[in-house]
């Protein structure tokens, strides 16, 4: 699985790059990052064709344990997709801005 930092995150959002977000709906609701979709991991499987399969996809959880196993499962299923190590819980830390 591929893993990307908070830094590159935030570059790869510039260059218009799609991110789930696989938190629940009330912690998604609390704050994310900014433009992530949520689709929370218990749906994952039964929604992946809301995901775009030509381009890299970041995962973001809290802290990146779920969004490491979804990442698998999107990887599994085709996609070439990037766990953020930290997950929104390090984008808040690094200072960015979040979306509620």
């Amino acid at each position: 699985m591929r893993e990307t930092t908070i830094d590159q995150l935030a570059a790869a959002l510039d260059q218009g790059s799609p991110v789930v977000d696989v938190r629940e709906p009330a912690e998604f609701r609390e704050g994310h990052v900014p433009g992530a979709t949520n689709i929370p991991m218990g749906q994952l499987s039964a929604r992946l064709s809301e995901i775009d399969r030509d381009r890299p996809v970041h995962v973001v959880c809290a802290s990146g344990n779920r969004s490491s196993a979804m990442a698998d499962v999107l990887t599994a299923n085709g996609f070439d997709a990037i766990n953020v190590a930290g997950g929104t819980s390090a984008w808040v830390r690094s200072g960015r801005p979040i979306e509620k």
